[in-house]
């Protein structure tokens, strides 16, 4: 077996665009940092969401241009958003309120880990000794619907993707869809196993599990990721 080139992984844009193809026509949608706010820029033709903000914004636009930007109008990540008619600004305790609600339909969050059973690890890095909790931990457990938007590996070549999270957790049995610069894995099962659905060209589920350190299922439909 070869292991594709790594030049053969996805580019973080693609990644964001694949996601977006699980976006729904009225979601509530939360958008976390990184390669997840990339997904604004990627919506499909004839949907309509509302972005939700732990700072206190419903309904703001996709990202906007650095020259463009409103101090007062930003992301959790601190990045510019762009201004809509139907804007609502709120406490940030409102905003948190909603999502121990459950009033978000759906939340893309970056990881540093993900279990095969959807245990979610993304606000402390071991490694470094720091860490930044955010709204994650409200968002894993308050949103409908959970997805990671990640790389596969991390910057030593390691598996983000792993049989059990040895980093600490910010919630359990969270995760729904994992998409990587590889592979898209739904979480899925009395068990919460693996499921892989979607590879990126070039790959097989033999290469994708040469990278991957947890067990995974492989579909009967397994196919090449589409972003159409």
């Amino acid at each position: 077996m070869t292991i594709p080139d790594p030049a053969s992984r996805l580019d973080r844009e693609v990644i964001a665009m694949r996601v977006a193809r699980e976006f729904r026509d009225g979601d509530v949608v939360n958008l976390g940092i990184g390669i997840p706010t990339l997904c604004s820029d990627f919506v499909p033709p004839g949907v309509q969401l509302l972005y939700h903000s732990e700072s206190g914004v419903l309904n703001c636009g996709p990202l906007a241009d650095e020259a463009d930007g409103d101090i007062d109008l930003i992301n959790a990540g601190g990045q510019f958003l762009q201004a809509v008619p139907g804007m609502s600004f709120f406490d940030s305790a409102e905003a948190f309120a909603m999502i121990r609600g459950g009033h978000i339909d759906l939340t893309v969050l970056g990881a540093l880990q993900v279990s095969a059973r959807g245990d979610l690890a993304n606000w402390f890095l071991p490694s470094r000794g720091v860490g930044n909790v955010g709204g994650a931990m409200d968002l894993a457990v308050g949103a409908k619907r959970v997805i990671v938007a990640m790389e596969h590996s991390d910057r030593e070549g390691d598996s983000k993707i792993v049989s059990e999270c040895t980093f600490p957790l910010t919630a359990m049995r969270c995760v729904s869809l994992i998409v990587t610069d590889v592979a898209v894995f739904e979480v899925t099962g009395r068990n919460r196993g693996l499921w892989l659905i979607e590879v990126a060209p070039g790959w097989d589920a033999d290469a994708v599990g040469s990278v991957t350190a947890a067990d995974f299922a492989v579909s009967d439909e397994l196919k090449e990721i589409e972003l159409l």
